[in-house]
Protein backbone atom coordinates (compact mmCIF):
# COMPACT_ATOMS: atom_id res chain seq x y z
CA UNK A 1 0.00 0.00 0.00
CA UNK A 2 0.75 3.90 -0.79
CA UNK A 3 -0.17 6.97 0.20
CA UNK A 4 -1.58 9.17 -2.52
CA UNK A 5 -3.79 12.11 -3.06
CA UNK A 6 -6.42 12.59 -5.16
CA UNK A 7 -4.95 14.19 -7.80
CA UNK A 8 -1.89 11.69 -7.37
CA UNK A 9 -4.46 8.99 -7.57
CA UNK A 10 -5.94 10.85 -10.90
CA UNK A 11 -2.43 11.07 -12.71
CA UNK A 12 -1.85 7.07 -11.96
CA UNK A 13 -4.39 5.54 -13.82
CA UNK A 14 -3.92 7.49 -16.58
CA UNK A 15 -0.47 6.60 -16.78
CA UNK A 16 -0.83 3.04 -16.08
CA UNK A 17 -3.59 2.53 -18.56
CA UNK A 18 -1.80 4.49 -21.09
CA UNK A 19 1.21 1.66 -20.25
CA UNK A 20 -0.94 -0.86 -20.31
CA UNK A 21 -2.84 -0.32 -23.59
CA UNK A 22 -0.83 1.65 -26.57
CA UNK A 23 -4.51 2.75 -27.67
CA UNK A 24 -5.09 4.87 -24.61
CA UNK A 25 -3.82 8.57 -25.40
CA UNK A 26 -4.86 12.16 -23.56
CA UNK A 27 -5.97 15.39 -25.43
CA UNK A 28 -6.62 18.56 -25.00
CA UNK A 29 -5.78 21.83 -24.04
CA UNK A 30 -1.45 22.78 -22.27
CA UNK A 31 -1.91 18.53 -21.35
CA UNK A 32 1.63 18.07 -23.39
CA UNK A 33 4.39 20.68 -22.73
CA UNK A 34 2.74 21.73 -19.31
CA UNK A 35 1.15 19.36 -18.02
CA UNK A 36 -2.03 20.14 -17.90
CA UNK A 37 -3.92 22.98 -15.71
CA UNK A 38 -4.10 21.25 -12.63
CA UNK A 39 -0.47 19.19 -13.38
CA UNK A 40 -2.09 15.54 -14.07
CA UNK A 41 -0.33 14.71 -16.93
CA UNK A 42 2.87 16.24 -15.96
CA UNK A 43 5.76 14.05 -17.44
CA UNK A 44 3.59 12.50 -19.97
CA UNK A 45 4.81 14.25 -23.36
CA UNK A 46 8.19 13.28 -22.54
CA UNK A 47 6.96 9.47 -21.40
CA UNK A 48 4.75 8.93 -24.34
CA UNK A 49 5.40 11.52 -26.98
CA UNK A 50 3.33 13.82 -28.99
CA UNK A 51 0.95 11.48 -30.94
CA UNK A 52 -0.41 10.34 -27.37
CA UNK A 53 -0.34 13.52 -25.30
CA UNK A 54 -2.22 15.65 -27.71
CA UNK A 55 -2.33 19.91 -26.92
CA UNK A 56 -5.38 21.36 -28.90
CA UNK A 57 -6.59 24.24 -29.56
CA UNK A 58 -9.02 26.43 -27.75
CA UNK A 59 -12.20 24.18 -29.12
CA UNK A 60 -13.64 21.76 -26.61
CA UNK A 61 -16.50 20.80 -29.65
CA UNK A 62 -13.51 20.47 -32.05
CA UNK A 63 -11.27 18.02 -30.26
CA UNK A 64 -14.00 15.78 -28.32
CA UNK A 65 -15.44 15.38 -31.57
CA UNK A 66 -11.61 14.14 -32.87
CA UNK A 67 -12.30 12.06 -29.42
CA UNK A 68 -14.91 10.44 -30.69
CA UNK A 69 -13.55 10.02 -34.42
CA UNK A 70 -10.38 8.00 -32.75
CA UNK A 71 -12.61 6.22 -29.99
CA UNK A 72 -15.22 4.39 -33.53
CA UNK A 73 -11.64 3.49 -35.02
CA UNK A 74 -10.40 1.60 -31.79
CA UNK A 75 -8.27 4.21 -30.08
CA UNK A 76 -9.47 5.13 -26.12
CA UNK A 77 -8.78 8.68 -25.83
CA UNK A 78 -9.00 10.57 -22.41
CA UNK A 79 -9.98 13.89 -23.11
CA UNK A 80 -9.49 16.59 -20.82
CA UNK A 81 -11.26 19.96 -19.86
CA UNK A 82 -9.89 22.64 -18.55
CA UNK A 83 -12.37 23.03 -16.00
CA UNK A 84 -15.81 21.28 -16.32
CA UNK A 85 -17.52 24.77 -16.90
CA UNK A 86 -16.24 24.34 -20.52
CA UNK A 87 -17.68 21.22 -21.20
CA UNK A 88 -21.03 23.06 -22.41
CA UNK A 89 -19.32 23.52 -25.33
CA UNK A 90 -18.93 20.11 -26.36
CA UNK A 91 -22.44 19.47 -25.64
CA UNK A 92 -23.51 18.43 -28.99
CA UNK A 93 -20.61 16.32 -29.36
CA UNK A 94 -21.16 14.39 -26.12
CA UNK A 95 -25.30 14.50 -26.04
CA UNK A 96 -26.30 14.01 -30.04
CA UNK A 97 -23.17 12.00 -31.22
CA UNK A 98 -21.11 10.15 -28.48
CA UNK A 99 -23.96 9.08 -26.52
CA UNK A 100 -25.96 7.70 -29.45
CA UNK A 101 -23.59 5.81 -31.41
CA UNK A 102 -24.62 2.65 -29.82
CA UNK A 103 -28.67 3.43 -30.17
CA UNK A 104 -27.88 4.50 -33.62
CA UNK A 105 -25.64 1.55 -35.07
CA UNK A 106 -24.23 -0.44 -32.13
CA UNK A 107 -21.34 1.73 -32.20
CA UNK A 108 -18.82 1.30 -28.74
CA UNK A 109 -17.95 5.09 -28.04
CA UNK A 110 -15.09 4.21 -25.64
CA UNK A 111 -14.26 7.97 -24.73
CA UNK A 112 -13.73 9.61 -20.74
CA UNK A 113 -13.74 13.37 -20.15
CA UNK A 114 -11.78 14.54 -17.70
CA UNK A 115 -14.17 17.36 -16.31
CA UNK A 116 -12.53 19.58 -12.94
CA UNK A 117 -15.65 20.57 -10.83
CA UNK A 118 -17.18 22.29 -7.77
CA UNK A 119 -16.47 24.95 -5.71
CA UNK A 120 -14.57 26.18 -2.61
CA UNK A 121 -11.59 27.26 -4.85
CA UNK A 122 -13.27 31.22 -5.03
CA UNK A 123 -13.06 30.14 -8.86
CA UNK A 124 -16.39 32.35 -9.64
CA UNK A 125 -19.47 31.45 -12.12
CA UNK A 126 -17.43 30.23 -14.83
CA UNK A 127 -14.83 27.93 -12.83
CA UNK A 128 -16.56 26.31 -10.08
CA UNK A 129 -19.82 24.97 -11.65
CA UNK A 130 -21.58 21.23 -10.95
CA UNK A 131 -21.80 20.02 -14.50
CA UNK A 132 -23.35 16.82 -13.96
CA UNK A 133 -27.00 17.45 -13.93
CA UNK A 134 -26.39 18.69 -17.43
CA UNK A 135 -25.74 15.51 -18.88
CA UNK A 136 -27.74 13.46 -15.79
CA UNK A 137 -30.53 12.68 -18.03
CA UNK A 138 -29.09 11.57 -21.43
CA UNK A 139 -29.08 7.77 -22.48
CA UNK A 140 -26.05 6.51 -23.38
CA UNK A 141 -23.63 8.54 -21.27
CA UNK A 142 -22.02 7.22 -17.97
CA UNK A 143 -21.46 10.07 -15.07
CA UNK A 144 -19.11 8.72 -11.92
CA UNK A 145 -17.72 11.27 -9.63
CA UNK A 146 -15.18 9.80 -6.75
CA UNK A 147 -14.71 11.25 -3.11
CA UNK A 148 -11.61 9.40 -2.25
CA UNK A 149 -8.62 9.14 -4.22
CA UNK A 150 -8.51 5.15 -3.94
CA UNK A 151 -12.12 5.62 -5.74
CA UNK A 152 -11.16 8.26 -8.60
CA UNK A 153 -8.18 5.95 -9.68
CA UNK A 154 -10.03 3.16 -9.56
CA UNK A 155 -13.23 4.96 -11.29
CA UNK A 156 -10.90 6.10 -13.75
CA UNK A 157 -9.34 3.14 -14.88
CA UNK A 158 -12.69 1.28 -15.10
CA UNK A 159 -13.83 4.60 -16.76
CA UNK A 160 -10.67 4.13 -19.70
CA UNK A 161 -11.70 0.45 -19.77
CA UNK A 162 -15.51 1.07 -20.70
CA UNK A 163 -16.75 0.71 -23.82
CA UNK A 164 -19.73 3.89 -23.16
CA UNK A 165 -18.69 7.07 -23.18
CA UNK A 166 -17.94 8.42 -19.26
CA UNK A 167 -17.66 11.47 -17.70
CA UNK A 168 -15.45 11.41 -15.06
CA UNK A 169 -16.35 14.14 -12.42
CA UNK A 170 -13.33 15.36 -10.41
CA UNK A 171 -13.87 17.51 -7.75
CA UNK A 172 -10.75 20.36 -7.48
CA UNK A 173 -11.49 20.92 -3.82
CA UNK A 174 -9.99 17.12 -3.04
CA UNK A 175 -6.94 17.14 -5.61
CA UNK A 176 -4.62 18.13 -3.06
CA UNK A 177 -6.38 18.45 0.52
CA UNK A 178 -7.22 14.44 0.86
CA UNK A 179 -4.90 11.19 0.57
CA UNK A 180 -5.52 7.42 0.37
CA UNK A 181 -3.61 4.42 1.06
CA UNK A 182 -4.14 2.32 -2.19
CA UNK A 183 -2.94 -0.80 -3.24
CA UNK A 184 0.63 -0.85 -5.30
CA UNK A 185 -1.21 -3.78 -7.84
CA UNK A 186 -3.59 -2.75 -10.71
CA UNK A 187 -7.53 -2.65 -9.55
CA UNK A 188 -10.23 -0.83 -10.58
CA UNK A 189 -13.32 0.26 -9.01
CA UNK A 190 -16.76 -0.90 -10.92
CA UNK A 191 -18.88 1.74 -12.78
CA UNK A 192 -22.54 1.66 -11.07
CA UNK A 193 -21.55 0.23 -7.64
CA UNK A 194 -21.78 2.90 -4.79
CA UNK A 195 -20.21 2.16 -0.96
CA UNK A 196 -21.36 2.87 2.23
CA UNK A 197 -19.01 5.39 3.46
CA UNK A 198 -19.94 5.37 7.25
CA UNK A 199 -22.56 2.45 8.33
CA UNK A 200 -25.73 4.22 10.65
CA UNK A 201 -28.86 2.94 11.84
CA UNK A 202 -31.05 6.03 12.40
CA UNK A 203 -30.97 8.04 8.83
CA UNK A 204 -28.93 7.86 5.96
CA UNK A 205 -27.58 10.64 3.75
CA UNK A 206 -27.02 9.94 -0.01
CA UNK A 207 -24.24 12.33 -1.28
CA UNK A 208 -20.93 11.83 -3.66
CA UNK A 209 -17.96 13.88 -4.18
CA UNK A 210 -16.73 16.45 -2.05
CA UNK A 211 -19.90 16.65 0.12
CA UNK A 212 -19.12 12.82 1.32
CA UNK A 213 -16.40 14.65 3.50
CA UNK A 214 -18.89 17.23 4.50
CA UNK A 215 -21.89 14.43 5.10
CA UNK A 216 -18.94 12.61 7.44
CA UNK A 217 -17.48 16.28 9.44
CA UNK A 218 -21.34 16.57 10.16
CA UNK A 219 -22.06 12.88 11.25
CA UNK A 220 -18.93 13.28 13.44
CA UNK A 221 -20.63 15.95 15.26
CA UNK A 222 -24.57 14.15 15.25
CA UNK A 223 -23.09 11.40 16.71
CA UNK A 224 -22.10 13.20 20.26
CA UNK A 225 -25.65 14.11 20.11
CA UNK A 226 -26.89 10.20 19.67
CA UNK A 227 -28.02 10.06 16.11
CA UNK A 228 -26.47 7.79 13.90
CA UNK A 229 -25.82 8.42 10.28
CA UNK A 230 -25.65 6.50 7.58
CA UNK A 231 -23.91 7.59 4.19
CA UNK A 232 -23.87 6.42 1.18
CA UNK A 233 -21.20 7.94 -1.37
CA UNK A 234 -23.27 6.92 -4.71
CA UNK A 235 -19.98 6.94 -6.57
CA UNK A 236 -21.87 6.63 -10.11
CA UNK A 237 -24.32 8.83 -10.47
CA UNK A 238 -25.85 7.74 -13.93
CA UNK A 239 -26.56 5.01 -13.66
CA UNK A 240 -27.98 5.38 -10.26
CA UNK A 241 -27.34 2.29 -7.79
CA UNK A 242 -30.64 1.66 -6.83
CA UNK A 243 -30.26 -1.40 -4.89
CA UNK A 244 -27.82 0.16 -2.54
CA UNK A 245 -30.03 3.31 -2.19
CA UNK A 246 -33.25 1.26 -0.72
CA UNK A 247 -31.59 -1.16 0.98
CA UNK A 248 -30.36 1.90 3.54
CA UNK A 249 -33.37 3.52 2.92
CA UNK A 250 -35.42 -0.20 4.32
CA UNK A 251 -32.40 -0.18 7.12
CA UNK A 252 -33.29 3.89 8.42
CA UNK A 253 -36.30 4.85 7.28
CA UNK A 254 -34.88 8.58 7.35
CA UNK A 255 -33.45 9.98 3.94
CA UNK A 256 -31.48 13.02 3.67
CA UNK A 257 -29.93 13.50 -0.05
CA UNK A 258 -26.87 16.11 -0.07
CA UNK A 259 -25.46 17.74 -3.13
CA UNK A 260 -23.19 20.54 -3.70
CA UNK A 261 -25.37 20.76 -7.74
CA UNK A 262 -28.01 23.12 -7.60
CA UNK A 263 -31.31 22.03 -5.84
CA UNK A 264 -33.42 22.65 -9.20
CA UNK A 265 -33.20 19.97 -10.86
CA UNK A 266 -30.48 18.06 -9.44
CA UNK A 267 -29.29 14.41 -8.91
CA UNK A 268 -31.55 14.94 -5.41
CA UNK A 269 -34.67 15.37 -7.44
CA UNK A 270 -34.27 12.00 -9.63
CA UNK A 271 -32.88 10.34 -6.40
CA UNK A 272 -35.92 11.38 -4.01
CA UNK A 273 -38.57 10.11 -6.86
CA UNK A 274 -36.77 6.88 -6.92
CA UNK A 275 -37.42 6.59 -2.94
CA UNK A 276 -40.36 7.95 -2.80
CA UNK A 277 -41.87 5.43 -6.07
CA UNK A 278 -40.63 2.67 -4.61
CA UNK A 279 -40.19 3.05 -1.19
CA UNK A 280 -42.93 5.18 0.25
CA UNK A 281 -44.07 2.57 2.76
CA UNK A 282 -40.35 2.49 4.60
CA UNK A 283 -40.27 5.88 4.91
CA UNK A 284 -40.82 7.92 8.74
CA UNK A 285 -40.69 11.52 7.22
CA UNK A 286 -39.95 13.84 4.68
CA UNK A 287 -37.33 13.11 2.08
CA UNK A 288 -35.00 16.13 2.64
CA UNK A 289 -32.60 18.01 -0.16
CA UNK A 290 -29.70 19.40 1.11
CA UNK A 291 -27.98 21.44 -1.88
CA UNK A 292 -26.77 24.63 -3.39
CA UNK A 293 -29.25 27.39 -3.91
CA UNK A 294 -30.56 27.98 -7.53
CA UNK A 295 -28.03 30.98 -8.25
CA UNK A 296 -24.30 30.71 -9.97
CA UNK A 297 -21.55 30.30 -8.19
CA UNK A 298 -20.64 33.43 -6.11
CA UNK A 299 -17.03 34.73 -6.47
CA UNK A 300 -17.01 36.57 -3.12
CA UNK A 301 -15.33 33.66 -0.58
CA UNK A 302 -18.10 34.55 2.52
CA UNK A 303 -20.68 34.15 -0.08
CA UNK A 304 -19.18 30.79 -1.84
CA UNK A 305 -19.51 29.16 1.48
CA UNK A 306 -23.15 30.56 1.99
CA UNK A 307 -23.47 28.99 -1.51
CA UNK A 308 -22.05 25.51 -0.84
CA UNK A 309 -24.16 22.89 1.66
CA UNK A 310 -21.63 23.08 4.86
CA UNK A 311 -21.80 21.11 7.81
CA UNK A 312 -24.11 23.19 9.58
CA UNK A 313 -26.78 22.80 6.79
CA UNK A 314 -26.81 19.02 6.97
CA UNK A 315 -26.80 18.70 11.06
CA UNK A 316 -29.86 21.28 11.06
CA UNK A 317 -31.33 19.32 8.48
CA UNK A 318 -31.02 15.71 9.94
CA UNK A 319 -32.09 17.80 13.37
CA UNK A 320 -35.63 18.55 11.92
CA UNK A 321 -35.70 15.00 10.29
CA UNK A 322 -35.23 13.47 13.32
CA UNK A 323 -38.30 15.00 15.28
CA UNK A 324 -40.78 12.77 12.86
Amino acid sequence: MKEVTYLEAIKEAMDEEMSRDPSVFVLGEDVGVYGGAFRATEGFYEKYGEWRVLDTPLSESGFTGAAIGAALVGMRPIVEMQFADFISCAFDQLVNVAAKNHYRWGAATPIVVRAPYGGNIHGGAYHSQCIEGFFFNVPGLKIVAPSTAYDAKGLLKAAIRDNDPVIYCEHKYLYRRIKDSIPEEDYIVPIGKARIALEGKDISIITYGAMVHTALEAAQALNEYGVSCEIVDLRTILPLDKKSIFTTVKKTNKVLVLHEQTKTGGVGAEVSALISEYCFDHLDGPIIRVAAPDTPVPYSAQMEEAFIPQPKNVISAVEKLMRY
